[in-house]
């Protein structure tokens, strides 16, 4: 079976480990349905985030979820569902206040989660998405 009707979405600067794409645009006929991979904040080359605060890495991921996002014709706006994992919910007041800046017109279904770690060292939260765009 083809799979023309799925493009794989990857920004140029975008360094991926392991056998992923940061997203996946799916033709569904009148509109398109966005897939973004879970995102952590950017990484040094030690695979250890940029920075220890919790506030500066939620603002970088989203920062990544829009330029993904903006690389498959999308916005922010356009997200219908976010799953966010942090590894200390003492942060959620923290993180839940900077979601609501970024998701105050979408307003997506959204889960969240405590995990006990994630795959870059000094990582506190990772969120992914699924947005859909009319064509």
């Amino acid at each position: 079976m083809s799979k023309d009707f799925i493009k794989d979405i990857v920004p140029g600067d975008y360094k991926t480990r392991g056998s992923y794409s940061p997203a996946k645009k799916i033709d569904m006929g009148g509109y398109y349905l966005i897939f973004v991979s879970g995102v952590q904040a950017p990484k040094d080359d030690n695979h250890r985030v940029v920075t220890d605060d919790v506030e500066q890495q939620t603002k970088l991921v989203f920062a990544d979820i829009i330029k993904i996002l903006g690389q498959a014709d999308a916005i922010i706006d356009d997200v219908v569902k976010a799953v966010i994992y942090i590894t200390d919910m003492n942060d959620f007041d923290k993180i839940s206040a900077i979601r609501g800046e970024y998701f105050k017109n979408a307003m997506p279904v959204s889960t969240l989660v405590e995990v006990n770690g994630m795959t870059r060292v000094g990582a506190k939260v990772e969120i992914e998405v699924i947005a859909i765009v009319k064509k």
